[in-house]
């Protein structure tokens, strides 16, 4: 179990769903918190909530200047974590240029203007912990998931990069990937969701891994398989098992 009484932690993306259950673990293991998203009202009762020292800053991650003074607004910071994230589920045939555009900007571009935003101090201190919270879906693409997958496993690359580059250095990377979460995005769904989880199980896990010493993990565990496999299928496998009928 890391240290955590007295660490300053940013997390983007934190007014509800997973982003809001992850704050709450880290402000009850002693952590300063600052918490982003778009809604000041979600914010601000979600620091009246928080059991330690807490405040918010509002920010639209698709404005990169925006992401910018936000960063400098939380000052020094020992950790980053990105939960932010929208989804409408879309098939190529009912392909949404807005939405699509919308996944891109929040789910990959949005994590690149928050690492980017912060990471040059990290790197002059030779301290930082960036956390990054991508998707089972960006293990490889699936049906009804344009926008979404392809946003996701652009975050995954990102974060792979960056331990690439950093993995011997005092930052440390994490990537964590979920399954099905149940939220108003997961709502969304007409399907089953198979071990689909609550937010708060789903924090426990994220919050557990990020008091290791571990670059990635994909959960639930089982599920997760199914996803990690699926990339050494051969395409006519796995479009015959994965793609639309």
């Amino acid at each position: 179990m890391k240290d955590w009484q007295g660490k300053r932690y940013w997390l983007v993306g934190a007014s509800e769903g997973l982003g809001r259950e992850v704050a709450l673990c880290l402000s009850r293991a002693g952590a300063e918190v600052i918490v982003s998203a778009r809604s000041e009202d979600r914010l601000k009762e979600l620091v009246a909530e928080l059991p330690g020292k807490a405040s918010y800053i509002t920010v639209d991650v698709a404005d990169r200047a925006a992401v910018e003074a936000a960063a400098k607004e939380a000052g020094e910071l020992d950790g980053v974590v990105y939960l932010a994230g929208v989804y409408w589920p879309m098939k190529a045939q009912e392909w949404d240029n807005e939405k699509a555009d919308m996944m891109g900007e929040v789910n990959y571009l949005g994590a690149s203007r928050v690492v980017g935003s912060v990471i040059k101090e990290m790197v002059a201190k030779e301290a930082g912990h960036i956390v990054l919270v991508g998707s089972l879906s960006g293990f490889r693409g699936l049906p009804g998931a344009i926008g979404y997958s392809a946003s996701k496993a652009g975050l995954m690359s990102l974060a792979e990069s960056m331990q690439a580059d950093l993995r011997t250095s005092p930052i440390e990377v994490q990537l964590i990937n979920p399954g099905f979460i149940k939220t108003r995005l997961t709502d969304k769904n007409d399907f089953t969701m198979p071990f689909i989880m609550s937010a708060p199980d789903a924090a426990k896990e994220v919050f557990e891994h990020m008091n290791t010493d571990t670059f990635k993990k994909s959960f639930p565990m089982l599920f997760s398989w199914v996803f990690r496999l699926s990339q050494f299928m051969p395409d006519w496998m796995y479009y015959r098992l994965f793609g639309s009928k």
